[in-house]
């Protein structure tokens, strides 16, 4: 069993900067951790995602502004999300795929999930 707590979530203004973290307990942390969000009435979209040997992947809409990175002694995995812009507003979700192969930003393959946490950003 996976326990995932996201934070980090907030109100900022459009232009600024936010860091979430997601703090994993349970079972071993060498899998697939991954980002995603969920803006009221749209579907789960991925964000970003990291294995456990640090490569990363980008949505489009990620790429430039927003950084994944891991800390496996801490077992965290962190966003750093700049330049936000209000289309970044979303409920935002930390999960862990802990199937071998698929493609990072396949939302059905990830097992665990976190509560979610809010970001809303202001024009």
């Amino acid at each position: 069993q996976v326990v995932l707590v996201e934070s980090g979530g907030s109100l900022v203004q459009a232009g600024g900067s936010l860091r979430l973290s997601c703090a994993a307990s349970g079972r071993t942390f060498r899998y697939i951790m991954g980002w995603f969000r969920q803006a009221p009435g749209m579907e789960r979209k991925f964000v970003a995602a990291i294995p456990w040997s640090g490569s990363t992947y980008y949505a489009d809409s990620a790429k430039g502004r927003f950084t994944i990175s891991r800390d496996n002694a801490k077992n965290t995995v962190y966003l750093q999300m700049n330049s936000l812009k209000p289309e970044d507003t979303a409920v935002y979700y930390c999960a862990i795929n802990t199937k071998i192969g698929g493609t990072p930003s396949d939302v059905n393959l990830y097992d665990y999930w976190g509560q979610g946490t809010q970001v809303t950003v202001s024009s």
